[in-house]
């Protein structure tokens, strides 16, 4: 890969007619496949011969996570949206399983083929080139991040060494020691790393580390966050987005005005969480997806959850794909109604690193003595953030908090090193007694 690929530079009604061929090609083939869609369907009495434009598409229901579920134990293990024999399938994965029983899902070769090349547009547009020395932070064990990294940069031409999100030392000695340029990680285990190499007294700013990528949280669209990042790595940042069902979905270019969307991968509405009715172009709504071209595990109408807007202006970087402005914004269920204001964790996530300026941790406790006791609803933000002094710390962070996102806050430091770490995804909403059990020391 030397060039950038035709499909990124396409004009929009071109991009827009490709994605109505590509998604009459690939439902009826889902039709055809049986199972899920091809039930739903006859009951809806449609047939994918309808679809006459992209916007025809509306006529058919979201699936969520619920009806995969139900799916997998219908028809156990793999479930009825499986589309191809079993005989064709060549990697599953799992979903967390946090939230139940993990869930698998399931890649042909073809598929794993077109992963790859989506992650090598991902890191080319990101000034990554064969010659470079990769590094991958994001975790194997079950999580579909690492792989997918390794496979991508592998396909661009990089040199690639599949670290993990493990051994602290170990992955700070060998980006030293085996000129480490780019790596790839979540937002909290590359800080961590960051901590822990200055503590050794090898900053990683000194390293050969010049692209750094990160996912599977908020944190690289977050302003401040991204400015950590950059300043500790003393590289740029820049915001890959994904989910196990879709693999990548967008991903920044050297402009870092939010993600490409990959619009020859998936066919994106972004909706009302409530109506789910589409919303206009720079509102924020729920991203919904549907593959274009996915042999295994294809999905119609996906609904992630994941709180967007999208942005059609072009871009300096000549690509056409639209882009998630500001990238995801937040989950819909983890949205927060503070006094009828909408905050994200993200966004508390922005005002705190900008204002305690360091790599201390913080999370968002979930206090029902600061609820409406009518509604269940808070009516003030309660955080607690890791400081080795209070002085006037927590009455600025409340200020900042209250002239930034309008709503109250009641901060609460702690010691430094008393709040949970993770090399995986960080977890900023707990519940009061979530935090009470863990034993937080106070600063005095």
């Amino acid at each position: 890969m030397d060039t950038l690929h035709e499909c990124e530079t396409a004009p929009p009604e071109r991009l827009r007619e490709r994605r109505l061929e590509l998604l009459r090609t690939q439902l009826t083939r889902v039709y055809e496949a049986g199972g899920h869609y091809r039930r739903q369907w006859d009951e809806l009495g449609w047939h994918p011969a309808e679809l006459k434009s992209l916007d025809d598409l509306a006529a058919l229901p979201c699936t969520d996570k619920t009806a995969y579920q139900r799916s997998l134990d219908a028809t156990p293990p793999y479930g009825e949206f499986l589309a191809v024999p079993r005989e064709d399938v060549a990697r599953v994965h799992f979903s967390s399983g946090t939230t139940g029983r993990p869930a698998p899902v399931c890649w042909t070769r073809a598929d794993l083929d077109r992963w790859a090349a989506l992650y090598a547009r991902a890191a080319y547009s990101q000034g990554v080139r064969p010659g470079d020395v990769y590094q991958c932070l994001f975790g194997f064990a079950w999580f579909v991040g690492g792989l997918g990294g390794t496979l991508g940069y592998t396909e661009l031409g990089a040199a690639v060494i599949p670290g993990g999100s493990g051994d602290t030392e170990r992955q700070i000695d060998t980006i030293f020691r085996y000129g480490t340029t780019a790596v790839g990680g979540t937002p909290s285990f590359l800080l961590h790393l960051a901590a822990r190499a200055r503590e050794l007294g090898t900053p990683l700013s000194e390293s050969g580390v010049r692209h750094v990528m990160v996912g599977g949280e908020p944190g690289g669209a977050v302003a401040a966050t991204r400015a950590l990042i950059e300043r500790e790595w003393g590289a740029r940042c820049f915001d890959g987005y994904g989910c196990l069902e879709f693999q990548p979905i967008a991903w920044e270019c050297a402009a870092q005005a939010g993600g490409h969307l990959a619009e020859d991968f998936v066919h994106a509405e972004v909706l009302d969480p409530a109506t789910r009715e589409p919303v206009p172009d720079g509102e924020p709504g729920v991203l919904v997806l549907t593959h274009l071209d996915k042999q295994a595990c294809p999905l119609v109408r996906w609904w992630t959850g994941d709180v967007v807007v999208l942005d059609r202006t072009p871009c300096e970087c000549g690509r056409t794909h639209a882009r998630l402005a500001g990238g995801v914004r937040g989950r819909a269920d983890d949205m927060l109604v503070v006094r009828g204001v909408n905050v994200f964790p993200s966004a508390v996530e922005n005002v705190v690193r900008r204002t305690v300026g360091d790599l201390a941790e913080f999370r968002v406790v979930l206090d029902p003595a600061l609820a409406d006791p009518a509604t269940g609803y808070p009516t003030a933000l309660r955080l607690q953030v890791e400081a080795a002094e209070a002085g006037e710390l927590p009455a600025r962070l409340a200020a900042a908090l209250r002239a930034e996102l309008q709503v109250r806050a009641v901060v609460d430091l702690v010691e430094p090193g008393v709040l949970p770490r993770t090399t995986h995804k960080a977890r900023r909403v707990v519940r009061a007694s979530e935090s009470e059990r863990e034993g937080s020391h106070r600063v005095p």
